[in-house]
């Protein structure tokens, strides 16, 4: 993974809008998901291939993130998870982990001035956890709310799933998945990757369960709107049956 995040350039609402509708009434979309989970992988390779340090990437993985939230909004999608960055990835150069924690930290910063219920979903006793976001570790409306835009940041599935002991002994919680940390994100309906990777590298596993994966060969920061829709228009044909 490439420490996944997502300065911003202005947004046109209602050219964003209109280019979405218009491409996806074109594949005759009729089933859009509900939630969405991102993982926004390639930084540190697009920035190596256009003569940047491994760490530039992350800047440079932003204003898509921003372009996708929008266009999830446009489109009446209810919630999204983006990838921010995994308790593994802090095995990285120090260079490395300061640029991806700052481009989480810049990327809520973002979507404070938007519409959004934030939830930022990681290890906040981690000295690598961005304090800034401490509050944001519970769910958090901003503006007119509109979309559940969650954030998983210093995550780790370990981390998440063990958080559900900790309840289970206090409360005796009968569903271990009632307990885990990550319990305020619903279920996702499909997955979009970026870089071209084939595993979910630990992402939410108790809400991918039925997800649809969906692979994009582009790396994160060479993002296109056009890419997401191929997205959704491969979800139409998927059986979503969940098991049944």
């Amino acid at each position: 993974m490439g420490g996944h995040v997502f300065a911003a350039a202005p947004y046109n609402h209602f050219t964003m809008r209109n280019a979405g509708a218009s491409s996806l009434r074109d594949r005759k979309v009729q089933r859009l998901p509900q939630h969405v989970g991102i993982i926004p992988d390639g930084n540190r390779r697009w920035a190596q291939g256009q003569g940047y340090e491994k760490h530039d990437g992350y800047e440079f993985g932003l204003q898509p993130g921003l372009e996708l939230y929008s266009e999830c909004l446009a489109l009446g999608i209810s919630e999204i998870t983006f990838y921010g960055f995994t308790v593994d990835n802090t095995k990285r150069p120090s260079v490395q982990i300061d640029a991806f924690r700052n481009a989480c930290v810049k990327a809520v910063a973002e979507l404070e001035k938007r519409d959004a219920d934030l939830l930022v979903v990681g290890n906040t006793q981690s000295a690598l956890f961005p304090k800034e976001l401490v509050r944001y570790a519970q769910r958090t409306r901003i503006g007119e709310g509109r979309i559940k835009v969650n954030f998983l940041v210093n995550y780790s599935w370990n981390w998440d799933l063990n958080h559900s002991l900790k309840v289970a002994d206090a409360h005796q919680c009968d569903n271990v998945a009632d307990g885990i940390a990550s319990a305020d994100i619903s279920r996702m309906d499909l997955i979009v990757r970026w870089g071209g990777g084939r595993r979910l590298s630990g992402f939410l596993p108790v809400q991918s369960i039925y997800a649809d994966i969906y692979v994009v060969d582009e790396l994160w920061p060479d993002f296109s709107l056009e890419q997401f829709h191929q997205a959704l228009a491969w979800y139409q044909d998927q059986d979503v049956t969940l098991g049944g």
